[in-house]
């Protein structure tokens, strides 16, 4: 009886607020669902008001899907166009991770969120309070990534992501940190493992291992075999930032 849940709430929500009322209906049953299920104990680690609340549910990958697609229309409209290759770049993910049935029914959805009003702060909240800190990351990556599908990040989708990090809970440092892995800056190998360039080679060390545990794959493997994926190019990502440092400094 429960499955039916989020069916239920995805129907109210249509018929007060149209389409994204649909989409956050069903987003929080599935995730009402879930909790019923599975839990965990994540304490928030962001210095929000919000950092000594802990969470009692697992990220699925219903609520993952539904989230994602609210905050996606909101990223590709930053810069007031949506371009052909972030469409590609949104549908190939949901391909890879749903299927090409529930895709071409989600991208239906997309086409009519991109022409709705769109509220990110309450989207963001609701999953920042039902998701788990390393889901809420690789949403940031996932959203970094449609924002350089057309080869070039502008400062309106930078300013976005940075607005819905905030709205998630995340910590401005671990905005930086994937940032960096998209946007090429001074002292971007720094940034990416949250260290500022003048740390010794031990705390560089220190780094490197508590950022590789914070990515590491297994951590959202739960979200599906493609965002594993992503998560893995992160992990990449911050032992290249690691050997690089290493490589001028010619420690090992």
């Amino acid at each position: 009886m429960k499955g039916w849940f989020k069916w239920i709430l995805a129907l109210f929500g249509f018929s007060l607020f149209g389409i994204f009322g649909a989409v956050i209906g069903f987003a929080v049953g599935s995730m009402i669902d879930a909790r019923s299920t599975v839990e965990w104990d994540e304490r928030f680690t962001s210095s929000s008001a919000y950092s000594s609340r802990q969470a009692y549910q697992r990220s699925s990958q219903g609520d993952f899907a539904s989230s994602l697609l609210v905050l996606t229309a909101a990223v590709m409209r930053a810069d007031g166009k949506v371009m052909k290759s972030e469409l590609e770049y949104v549908k190939n993910f949901y391909i890879r991770q749903f299927g090409v049935e529930k895709t071409r029914q989600q991208m239906i959805t997309l086409q009519k969120l991109l022409k709705d009003t769109i509220n990110v702060r309450d989207i963001s909240h609701q999953i920042r309070y039902q998701m788990q800190y390393h889901s809420r990351l690789q949403l940031l990556h996932y959203l970094f990534g449609i924002a350089g599908a057309d080869e070039h990040i502008s400062d309106s989708e930078v300013a976005e992501i940075q607005r819905i990090a905030g709205y998630l809970g995340l910590s401005h440092a671990d905005f930086l940190s994937i940032k960096a892995m998209f946007v090429r800056e001074t002292g971007g190998d720094f940034k990416i493992l949250e260290i500022s360039p003048d740390a010794s080679n031990d705390e560089v060390k220190k780094a490197y291992r508590k950022m590789a545990m914070k990515f590491h794959p297994d951590k959202v493997a739960h979200l599906g075999a493609d965002v594993k994926k992503q998560a893995e190019e992160k992990f990449r990502k911050v032992q290249e930032a690691y050997e690089n440092i290493k490589k001028q400094r010619g420690f090992s």
